[in-house]
């Protein structure tokens, strides 16, 4: 049986997840489609009002994913640096922010790009790993993938 190196693993889990974040760099594109602005670039397109939307009753707004996905890339930065966050995370609080006025619109996107991209560089770092480690880490790409895909399913609701 073939071994593969956890190194090349990481490697490719952050290829997708800065793809998810930021886009597809260059002429790779393994997720989304060449010319996709990624999670961050999607949401700097959005004014407070569309972000703030109630678009399909009883699910989240706009703003309610995206500070969700801040909250979800803070606990894993903060495990990153030797905490263990996720024993008292409320992740209930993670969806209280659905409507947004211009600053605090501005201050959640610019905290998600933040942690993004403390968390595409904490994934690079090497760490003693055991099985939930590494899940909860592979598991970050698919979680913004689903976040993702839920924003543009609202987006579509917005007509855009």
């Amino acid at each position: 049986m073939e071994t593969i190196d956890s190194k090349l693993v990481l490697e490719g889990m952050k290829s997708l997840l800065k793809e998810l974040l930021l886009g597809p760099a260059g002429g790779a594109s393994w997720v989304l489609n060449p010319g996709d602005k990624g999670l961050i670039g999607t949401l700097e397109s959005l004014s407070p009002e569309e972000a703030s939307e109630n678009l399909v009753p009883g699910r989240s707004s706009i703003a309610g994913h995206a500070d969700h996905v801040r909250f979800s890339l803070n606990l894993v930065n903060r495990w990153a640096r030797g905490e263990n966050p996720f024993a008292d995370a409320d992740w209930k609080s993670s969806w209280r922010n659905q409507q947004v006025d211009a600053a605090s619109w501005d201050e959640i996107r610019r905290q998600l790009a933040d942690e993004a991209q403390k968390w595409l560089a904490a994934v690079e770092q090497p760490r003693e790993w055991d099985a939930v480690s590494f899940t909860g880490t592979m598991g970050t790409a698919p979680h913004v993938a689903y976040h993702l895909s839920a924003i543009r399913q609202l987006l579509g609701h917005l007509g855009h």
